[in-house]
């Protein structure tokens, strides 16, 4: 449905917003609370209200409140001094006053019926694309060729496309409008036209001896060109666990494939036309990237786009994250300040929305490492894992928690997870360095060795690498290869000694750093 009000339009469906010609890029929480006015525009809306439904009862403080009602205002272009749509009720709360049309897909088709045959009919208008990614999954072919098992090919499309959604990054077409292409023969740069969206999944399903093969491919809708292209097979038993199986292996590739494919898009763009968002994947490209020269390049284009978009909290969530791993390899200048610094963006991440599974995860272990509060940062990538369980970051960064608050073995069921969802990562590295701290904590010297030489071989100035493989080595009698380890890390922090290991890693168990210390002991390290 689309609500219709002064120059604006609002669509609840696709959630977007537009004034005139134009589409108003609004974050998730701003589009909820106009479309929550909007919706109850026949009554006041107090200050609770808004707290129920919007914050899911947190509470919030009334400078928070009052900046999400002045963007909501800004966006259907209305003020605090003007309030001609949304007024101030006096110790009462808010009210939509605009006068408000509503248009339905139901009334657009009998409106067009309606129309007398000899009056030519104009085209819709196509949709504008979304400021943020958007996707489009088509139903997939049944060639197996038993129609009843649409049904199941079907099922999984929509556990895709529900899987999808919960990307709050990225804007995914909703199931009823995808399934209209069911059993037609399409062009992919026609759907991205006609849904308004930059990519396009497709797929066959096909089954042989009880097996499932699931193929797709993303294609991008402008130009016809493929970003990638794969395939998932599964035993045809359980079928919702078979489902849940493939919607995982999906997602899991596809999300990542639509970081790099926009990250692609970003980069050719001139940086004069960089939006908000634009700026966020540029920082985020050198923050995976790990070295120094990277997260200093990383940090800028993170504030950028924060100035850009007070509201976007990801970005917040990100910077805070580039001061969580300045602080991991020792690169902080003036670590008192960046500490404060990396809380403060964290903490705004967190305030801003929660229903970011996003920002929940990076400002929850940046809060974590930060300010060593273990459980409030697991709390925190807990609710990232309920909104988004197929977001590999969360099982990773949880799985470091994981380790420092005393659990390996469960740290290792989540870094074994985020590779199975993301095997090719661009932080594939930081989750190697996950697998050899746990398998050290467990005394799996073999098996941390092999991990932590896999991330540092991608990434060399990775200090928690370089440690951990000292300590492994030492541990296991490997006394040459545990001095060459502690060789590297003595260059890549001159300063590490063993009595201020535990201001580094925030591990709570005395066991747990007794044995990184007894390891670092053997290998060498100063006292």
């Amino acid at each position: 449905m689309q609500l219709v009000f002064n120059d604006c339009v609002i669509d609840l469906a696709r959630r977007e917003l537009s004034r005139g010609s134009k589409a108003v890029a609004t974050p998730p929480q701003v589009f909820d609370l106009l479309a929550y006015l909007v919706q109850s525009r026949e009554r006041v809306v107090s200050r609770d209200d808004l707290m129920s439904v919007i914050w899911a009862g947190r509470i919030v403080s009334d400078s928070t409140l009052d900046s999400h009602i002045n963007a909501v205002r800004k966006s259907v272009g209305d003020s605090g001094q003007a309030q001609r749509i949304i007024k101030t009720v006096a110790r009462k709360g808010f009210r939509f006053v605009a006068e408000v049309s509503e248009l339905s897909a139901c009334q657009e088709i009998a409106d067009a019926v309606a129309e007398p045959a000899a009056v030519p009919q104009m085209d819709a208008p196509l949709p504008t694309l979304p400021t943020k990614p958007s996707i489009a999954v088509l139903p997939f072919v049944n060639l197996s060729g038993d129609p009843e098992q649409d049904y199941l090919c079907d099922g999984v499309v929509e556990d895709v496309i529900a899987a999808l959604s919960r990307h709050r990054w990225l804007f995914v077409v909703a199931r009823n409008s995808s399934f209209t292409y069911k059993g037609r023969s399409v062009d992919v740069k026609q759907v991205g036209r006609e849904l308004g969206v930059r990519y396009v999944l497709e797929g066959s399903w096909r089954t042989s001896n009880r097996r499932v093969r699931i193929t797709g491919q993303l294609i991008d809708a402008a130009t016809g060109a493929h970003h990638w292209a794969g395939r998932f097979e599964g035993v045809l038993g359980d079928i919702f666990e078979l489902q849940d199986q493939i919607t995982s292996s999906v997602v899991g590739t596809i999300a990542p494939e639509l970081e790099r494919a926009e990250l692609e898009r970003a980069i050719r763009k001139a940086t004069e036309s960089l939006d908000a968002y634009d700026y966020y994947l540029r920082g985020t490209a050198q923050l995976h990237r790990g070295t120094r020269d990277a997260i200093d390049e990383a940090l800028p284009l993170l504030q950028k786009a924060i100035e850009i978009d007070p509201g976007f909290a990801s970005a917040y969530a990100m910077a805070a994250w580039c001061h969580c791993w300045r602080r991991i390899n020792g690169w902080m200048a003036n670590p008192s300040f960046e500490i404060a610094e990396g809380m403060r963006f964290a903490r705004r991440a967190a305030d801003l929305d929660r229903g970011d599974a996003v920002a929940l995860t990076r400002s929850g272990h940046a809060l974590a490492y930060l300010s060593n509060d273990i459980p409030g940062g697991i709390a925190l990538i807990e609710k990232a894992l309920s909104l988004n369980p197929n977001l590999a970051a969360a099982w990773f960064l949880g799985g470091f928690l994981k380790i420092w608050h005393g659990e390996p073995e469960l740290a290792l069921d989540y870094l074994g997870r985020a590779m199975r969802l993301s095997p090719v990562d661009p932080e594939l590295y930081r989750m190697q360095a996950g697998m050899a701290v746990a398998n050290l904590l467990l005394g799996r010297l073999d098996a941390s060795s092999s991990w932590a030489e896999k991330a540092f071989r991608e990434l060399p100035s990775f200090l928690l690498a370089a440690a951990v493989l000292a300590a492994s080595h030492a541990l296991a009698g490997r006394t040459t290869e545990a001095q060459g380890a502690m060789k590297s890390l003595r260059l890549l922090d001159p300063n590490l000694r063993l009595n201020n290991i535990s201001e580094w890693l925030p591990i709570q168990l005395p066991t747990h750093l007794d044995t990184i210390l007894d390891g670092l002991r053997k290998a060498g390290l100063p006292g």
